[in-house]
């Protein structure tokens, strides 16, 4: 795919040393909750933030391959493309849940970067899954993975990493942020309804009390993986004035 490639000519990344706070961000994504979620975040440090719909002629757009091995990569991949197809400075995410019990021989974590379609390896089928189908069948696979591995290693956690980017594919800041868990027991779980994914298999650290199907949506927003990322970057664009910042290692 086009973005591929272009992606592949700036590699490996080159970081910014200054950004504009006052520069607009445009955020990789369609999902209103989510817009709203950041904007508000982002607003605390002084930066405005639009998502794609919110730009003429949303449909232009052509979403990227992320053919990344972590979180980190596919955020970059995605915040470069848009960053290029916009002109204008770009942020976008990925994420995801790693369940330490499912992690590979050599440490890679799983499901990792195919937590959306862990139940089919990664791999895009027809005709596709609807997104509630495939949540489902990515939740029965893990628990059936799970059947014999006692409580105390189910720990897990969600991870969410973002990227700003520069319309040229220069990184201006990047983050993360995790939320740790534990995946239960059933009949505990699945449970609860406010929440999509692996929610209602999610047991929140450090009660261990609830799923994250179970929380309320303001305390889940203070408590997510993406709060905490979102948060940590609004405060490293907050401090980056137009003096210089030292490249992100």
């Amino acid at each position: 795919m086009m973005w591929q490639r272009w992606w592949d000519r700036c590699s490996p990344p080159s970081f910014v040393s200054s950004v504009h706070v006052s520069d607009r961000l445009i955020l990789a994504t369609a999902n209103p909750h989510k817009v709203a979620e950041l904007r508000a975040i982002f607003a605390l440090a002084g930066v405005e933030a639009l998502g794609l719909a919110d730009l003429p002629d949303p449909s232009r757009f052509v979403e990227p391959v992320e053919h990344g091995s972590t979180f980190e990569a596919n955020a970059r991949i995605k915040a470069a493309s848009y960053a290029a197809q916009t002109g204008e400075l770009c942020l976008a995410d990925d994420s995801g849940i790693e369940i330490d019990a499912l992690a590979m021989a050599d440490g890679t974590p799983r499901p990792g970067v195919i937590s959306s379609h862990y139940c089919t390896d990664g791999r895009d089928i027809d005709p596709p899954m609807s997104r509630a189908e495939r949540d489902a069948a990515n939740n029965a696979r893990v628990l059936r993975e799970l059947e014999r591995v006692p409580v105390e290693r189910r720990t897990a956690r969600f991870v969410c990493c973002m990227c700003v980017c520069t319309r040229d594919g220069r990184i201006v800041a990047e983050s993360r942020g995790t939320m740790e868990g534990r995946i239960g027991l059933p009949p505990r779980v699945p449970a609860g309804s406010n929440g999509f994914g692996y929610d209602p298999l999610f047991l929140v650290a450090p009660g261990l009390e609830r799923t994250g199907a179970e929380l309320a949506s303001e305390e889940k927003n203070l408590l997510s993986h993406r709060g905490a990322a979102a948060r940590l970057m609004a405060a490293r664009l907050a401090g980056l004035t137009g003096s210089t910042q030292p490249p992100m290692p």
